[in-house]
């Protein structure tokens, strides 16, 4: 077995982020990297979508970027500008081309398979895969997608609607997101937040079909891509030491009540850098994690109520309301969102 000054387990996102970022900043010219990864090609498998809070490597990654976007509970609607922190998508294919391409060009990193293949006994090891042990109560938000292209110009791709809720919810929160790409092409997902034990719940091309062709009123198109996915609302039980950083979804880096965890990865991945010498547990703020577990106890025991706290929640300012979704709020602003949740839920959610 061949040993390496750093090895990253998992060449996904979070991985191949952090590989890119210690390449850029030069931390390879003289030393080592070893990334395991079992599959043998990276193509497109994912869109990962988030408000701009600050910079970050792949703006060329970027499919299309809006300012403003919708959400939709029954009978009521708004729209929501939000031109300073503008909502964007990246295509994983456009980023894993990115990335492969200027690693797979210094002969100091090198690509594995098999864990077994790296002695990591003497190496800094960073992890992106979360050991998960769920249970039939934990959360889980989990999807399907289809990107259609139609035979006409049929959508305002300046606008996205990040959440329809005017759909059949199965005693779960459910809702629709549609992302436009351009006039004729769209990404559209369904999205559940439950536990995952229904299984009518997964049956994603029946529930997107209906809403394209019974809401869209869509007939006509054709699908050219598809995605699904499950990301948990738990913290997965994997601990940091002294030579081993968990990074990713491993690191706690998914936002609980969200599952945001694109920019939270880049973020991390520069804070690793930066304290090469000195690495520290890094988290997105432990107010966020409390105020999480609050928000998915209420989740839990009110999901008949959720879509009108979260049509509620944009009743602050876009500025109030997107940091705060993206863990850049400061107490003001945590303050402003909280006033606008009805008080008995989650009164006993943080005294349960």
């Amino acid at each position: 077995m061949k040993e390496f000054d750093y090895t990253i387990i998992g060449g996904g996102c979070a991985g191949l982020s952090l590989a890119y970022e210690l390449e850029i900043n030069n931390k390879l010219s003289n030393k080592t990297l070893a990334i395991i990864e079992p599959r043998t090609e990276y193509q497109r498998d994912k869109t990962w979508s988030f408000w701009k809070t600050f910079p970050h490597n792949f703006e060329d990654c970027v499919i299309k970027s809006w300012d403003s976007f919708s959400i939709n509970i029954p009978n009521k609607s708004k729209q929501i500008e939000c031109e300073s922190l503008p909502y964007q998508s990246i295509d994983s294919g456009l980023f894993y081309k990115k990335t492969l391409n200027r690693l797979k060009a210094n002969k100091n990193i090198h690509f594995f398979r098999n864990k077994e293949d790296v002695n990591t006994e003497n190496s800094y090891v960073f992890n992106s895969v979360p050991k998960i042990n769920s249970n039939e109560n934990d959360l889980w938000q989990h999807f399907g997608g289809y990107e259609i292209e139609t035979d006409r110009d049929i959508f305002d791709d300046t606008i996205i609607n990040l959440m329809d809720f005017d759909c059949d919810q199965k005693n779960s929160v459910h809702f629709f997101y549609t992302l436009p790409f351009s006039k004729n092409k769209a990404l559209i997902e369904t999205t559940w937040l439950s536990n995952m034990t229904d299984p009518s719940e997964k049956d994603y091309d029946f529930q997107i079909k209906e809403y394209i062709e019974s809401v869209l009123k869509i007939k006509n198109y054709k699908v050219i891509y598809k995605e699904k996915g499950q990301i948990p609302l738990f913290y997965p039980n994997n601990s940091n030491s002294k030579k081993k950083i968990n990074i990713g979804t491993a690191g706690k880096m998914t936002r609980l009540s969200t599952g945001y965890t694109f920019l939270n990865i880049q973020e991390h991945c520069k804070y690793i850098v930066e304290n090469l010498n000195c690495l520290k547990t890094f988290n997105i703020g432990k107010k966020y994690e409390i105020l999480d577990k609050i928000f998915l106890k209420v989740l839990k025991k009110n999901a008949q109520r959720m879509p009108n706290i979260f049509f509620k929640m944009f009743n602050s300012s876009s500025e109030t309301s997107i940091k705060f979704l993206s863990n850049k709020s400061n107490v003001f602003q945590d303050l402003s969102i909280i006033s606008k949740m009805p008080k008995w839920p989650f009164i006993k959610a943080l005294f349960n």
